[in-house]
């Protein structure tokens, strides 16, 4: 990490409200921390937790900064549990890993010529937002027009998503875990 870009910081691992049977913990990123980073949107990162290394992908909290999983593993790794003051040291990768695609929305793509060609021409943060928008769709109904839709104005030679805010701050869809 260079020194100037990267932050550190102390925070809380918070237990999330609804966790299912998977036992994880978040913190959300002090506002100063976010600012740093290149985007408000989804946004990998390079860190240390306590001093053990990782690489992870903050999501947006919808206030401007980002939040992020630290999963059971993580915490295990770290030697650290749910109520723990830690320390953080994150810094954001210097290029932004490829998106893994869906299994529905990679069949889609493979169906629709078009669409696959302007996804190869886009840019990687293009199709980080363009899968944030589809994952994010809460129901299946809604997640099935989204990779239609996104076929469509892919197939149209459209580059990026058009009226999605992938920070949550104008259209409020997109907030960090509440607090058990």
């Amino acid at each position: 990490m260079t020194q100037d870009t990267k932050s550190q910081f102390h925070a809380e691992l918070l237990r999330p409200k609804v966790a299912g049977n998977e036992e994880w913990s978040f913190i959300v990123l002090p506002l100063d921390v976010s600012e740093k980073l290149p985007r408000r949107g989804r946004t990998s990162i390079d860190g240390y937790i306590n001093n053990h290394s990782f690489t992870a992908q903050l999501e947006p909290d919808g206030r401007k900064s980002h939040w992020l999983k630290v999963d059971l593993a993580l915490m295990q790794a770290a030697a650290v549990s749910i109520g723990d003051e830690v320390e953080f040291e994150i810094q954001a990768v210097a290029e932004e890993p490829e998106p893994e695609l869906p299994a529905d929305f990679q069949q889609a793509l493979n169906n629709v010529p078009e669409a696959q060609a302007t996804w190869q021409a886009t840019t990687t943060l293009a199709r980080v937002d363009w899968l944030h928008w589809i994952t994010t769709a809460k129901q299946a109904k809604t997640r099935a027009k989204r990779i239609q839709d996104a076929c469509n104005m892919l197939a149209s030679g459209k580059k990026r998503v058009c009226c999605f805010d992938p920070s949550g701050f104008y259209s409020k869809a997109l907030s960090a875990p509440e607090v058990a």
